[in-house]
């Protein structure tokens, strides 16, 4: 596998399944939030996916909160695919359809920290995320309250 040979390309409703399965393994071990079908299709256009050929391979999301700030979440890349550049892919799609938006920024709720600091994301405090509306996802995780992912945010700098 080259990483020129992924593609990357917004999914349609039928993707909603094969999105499900690959992530299901990171859903059970507590990594990602669990998302059902009807969330997943009325939350369908913040998604893209990898694909190698037909192969849907990794996908992310971006989430908009408001007029200044989204989220990255539900990063998967295939198991077997990892380590080969498909999830810094999907994450340099995101901060790319963040900055057609004009979002102002872009944070991160991760076990993988060091993966988004090459980004140019910085580490904050949980306590100071700025959006209420994250919390209600994460009432939702298995290790709410205590919880050690990382907050982190990026921000973006907006042609006029």
């Amino acid at each position: 596998m080259r990483i020129e040979d992924i593609v990357i390309k917004k999914p349609t409703l039928n993707s909603i399944a094969l999105m499900q399965e690959l992530v299901y393994e990171d859903v059970a071990k507590g990594i990602i939030l669990e998302r059902d079908e009807n969330e997943m299709a009325t939350t369908i256009r913040s998604y893209s996916c990898a694909y190698l050929g037909d192969e849907l391979v990794g996908f992310v999301a971006l989430h908009i909160h408001s007029i200044i700030l989204a989220e990255i979440r539900s990063l998967v890349v295939k198991k077997d695919l990892r380590g080969k550049g498909i999830g810094k892919k999907l994450i340099q799609s995101a901060i790319d359809e963040a900055k057609k938006l004009e979002v102002s920024e872009i944070l991160v709720l991760t076990y993988s920290s060091n993966l988004f600091k090459k980004f140019g994301f910085s580490e904050i405090d949980k306590a100071t995320i700025p959006e209420p509306k994250i919390w209600a996802d994460c009432i939702k995780c298995k290790h709410f309250p205590i919880c050690d992912e990382v907050a982190l945010i990026k921000k973006l700098k907006i042609k006029n």
